[in-house]
């Protein structure tokens, strides 16, 4: 590769980052703005009011949701990532009997968008008696992260070489251990992105949180952006300086786990 074509990649690359990046940045600016405005573009304001967010976090009660969503995630990525790679692990790797059909109903869910399932939901929930509690969130979204997650953990573990799990077997390995010590080790970059993309789907949910649940106490964090949006008049500062402050855990997380993340997507492309 010479090194005119390496100048327009990275010039290609740059412009993709920076489009990218406007839309954040739009919002942190607009942030900065006084209360009651509508600033016109994206633009620096002249005085920046970093009360905004003091104000969002109360308006909005973010400190009580922050609670609630992580509560919330720390029940459904543990075991949203327990039963997709116990399953990725049956499907794609093991011999399972009826393993294309179950392959494929999972496949087949993730043509099913949220917005479809909403109502039955609705429904389940209230014939289980958790409407309007944690439990209505946590449930479903176990499920509806699921076929995604299987269908990411199977094709990580289909590309792992036969090699190692029959050399394992020869030590006398039995499907427990050859999965523990063996598989789930070689997992953990697919696993922590895994993580990553659970976490952010839980934790910016909205359409099951405030239909399955009443009390905005209860519900997660992208609910707090409803307290800034009136029947007549929208405060676009407060709600572009809530915005930021429910993106920020997924922003951290994202560069705690970048390597990893990146690894793994580029192990899933080249398999």
């Amino acid at each position: 590769m010479n090194r005119g074509t390496q100048i327009r990649e990275r010039l290609i690359l740059a412009a993709m980052m920076a489009i990218s990046i406007v839309p954040f940045v739009g919002v942190l600016f607009t942030s900065l703005h006084p209360q009651g405005t509508v600033p016109a573009g994206i633009s620096w304001p002249e005085s920046p009011q970093w009360s905004n967010y003091l104000e969002a976090w109360s308006i909005g009660n973010i400190g009580q949701l922050l609670w609630s969503s992580t509560l919330i995630v720390l029940v459904v990525v543990p075991v949203g990532l327990l039963v997709c790679t116990m399953a990725g692990f049956a499907l794609g790797h093991l011999r399972t009997p009826g393993r294309v059909l179950i392959s494929t109903l999972f496949l087949a869910g993730l043509a099913v968008p949220f917005e479809s399932a909403i109502v039955p939901l609705y429904y389940q929930a209230e014939a289980l008696g958790t409407l309007n509690t944690r439990w209505a969130i946590i449930l479903p979204m176990i499920g509806l992260l699921s076929p995604f997650g299987v269908f990411w953990m199977s094709a990580h573990f289909r590309g792992v070489p036969a090699a190692i799990s029959e050399a394992a077997r020869m030590d006398g390995a039995g499907t427990t251990r050859l999965f523990l010590h063996v598989h789930l080790p070689l997992a953990l970059p697919a696993i922590s992105t895994l993580a990553l993309l659970q976490f952010i789907s839980t934790w910016n949910q909205f359409l099951v949180a405030s239909v399955l649940v009443d009390d905005p106490g209860l519900r997660t964090m992208a609910g707090a952006l409803g307290a800034f949006q009136g029947q007549h008049r929208t405060d676009v500062v407060l709600l572009c300086a809530g915005a930021v402050t429910i993106m920020l855990p997924t922003v951290v997380l994202f560069l705690f786990l970048q390597r990893r993340f990146v690894t793994a997507l580029l192990a899933g492309a080249v398999k």
